[in-house]
């Protein structure tokens, strides 16, 4: 009776923690992306622009281009990244992994829809989000769910679907919107079934409970997020310098270079799975490349690939999930965007 009634006293005092952890993730969606959204839909509907393409007029020395393109690239997100590793932290010692293991932990179709679902109000980009989701993978979340939530977040984000019908139309909007959805399900859907998942990250019984009540929750979270940052950051950095000095030839711009071909097609297919941008980037990027003379099929794999996944966030998950898991991710991503291009080619 005893037992039963500091029981009952101590579950109350667990709802703090995941309290916590969705009080960061509203304070912080909104100070980060849903506040500052909202007033750049107006920007869109006004002026049909939300900026200048990230990647034009770069240096001509690849020096000078990789820092250029860092600097304009991290002064966007850097308020996403960090929030991103902030929760990819906090996920780990705020929500309990028994409920994560109901939802997201599902090695079925459910869990790779949970992840969809949950990606929508994040509306990060694939370097931002990538945090979170390895965090998620450190409290067993399985493949399908993390990558849904991974590539539902750019591929999804209800803000950029809005600023792409401003700027370059609705039927763009449509199709990014019905082409994103099946990536995202299908690509995470299939991972899960032709991946199997390392023995390392199987759910596990032993003492995790135990470690959480007798080591502090500071230290357990300082210990995370060191893990994280370490595991993510550093590499980011110098990935995103090295796709800086390579963005001359990964995206000519020179007028009429980009033909409306399935070469054009697959090549753009393949570069957008290479390179890293800020959350909705690939608009002003389609849209200057486009006025410049590049074929819609060509940019509408653009939009499917650019902002889907890239180099560095592949990179930073590499100790989150079987390289084969990203390898396959990559592909399939790419694959969506030649099929999203090509059918435009019919």
């Amino acid at each position: 009776m005893a037992g039963q009634s500091s029981s009952q006293a101590a579950s109350p005092l667990a709802w703090w923690k995941p309290a916590l952890f969705f009080l960061v993730v509203i304070v912080g969606l909104w100070y980060v992306k849903w506040q500052p959204y909202y007033g750049k839909a107006f920007t869109a509907a006004d002026t049909h622009s939300i900026g200048k393409s990230i990647l034009a007029q770069a240096a001509e020395n690849p020096l000078r281009a990789a820092l250029d393109y860092a600097m304009v690239y991290f002064l966007a997100v850097w308020k996403a990244a960090v929030l991103g590793v902030l929760l990819g932290s906090l996920i780990q010692v705020l929500i309990p992994r028994d409920w994560l293991m109901r939802t997201l932990g599902q090695p079925r179709f459910r869990g790779t829809l949970f992840g969809t679902l949950f990606s929508l109000p994040g509306m990060m980009c694939t370097c931002c989000a990538a945090p979170v989701a390895a965090g998620m993978r450190r409290q067993q979340v399985s493949m399908g769910g993390a990558l849904a939530f991974w590539l539902g977040n750019p591929l999804l984000n209800p803000a950029t679907l809005i600023f792409m019908g401003f700027v370059l139309g609705w039927q763009f909007t449509l199709i990014r919107l019905v082409a994103g959805f099946a990536t995202v399900l299908i690509v995470a859907t299939l991972v899960q079934k032709w991946v199997k998942e390392p023995a390392a990250v199987q759910p596990v019984v032993p003492d995790v409970l135990s470690e959480a009540e007798t080591t502090p929750f500071l230290v357990r979270w300082g210990k995370a997020l060191w893990v994280l940052f370490w595991n993510t950051i550093p590499v980011y950095i110098v990935a995103v310098l090295i796709l800086g000095a390579a963005r001359v030839w990964l995206f000519p711009h020179a007028d009429g270079a980009v033909g409306n071909t399935l070469f054009w097609v697959i090549a753009m297919a393949v570069a957008g799975c290479l390179f890293v941008i800020p959350t909705a980037a690939e608009i002003p990027v389609v849209q200057t490349m486009m006025l410049a003379g590049m074929g819609v099929a060509p940019g509408l794999a653009l939009l499917i690939t650019l902002p889907a996944l890239s180099l560095p966030s592949l990179i930073m998950l590499r100790k989150a999930f079987p390289a084969k898991a990203l390898w396959l991710s990559a592909g399939l991503v790419a694959l969506a965007g030649i099929v999203t291009g090509g059918i435009a080619l019919l």
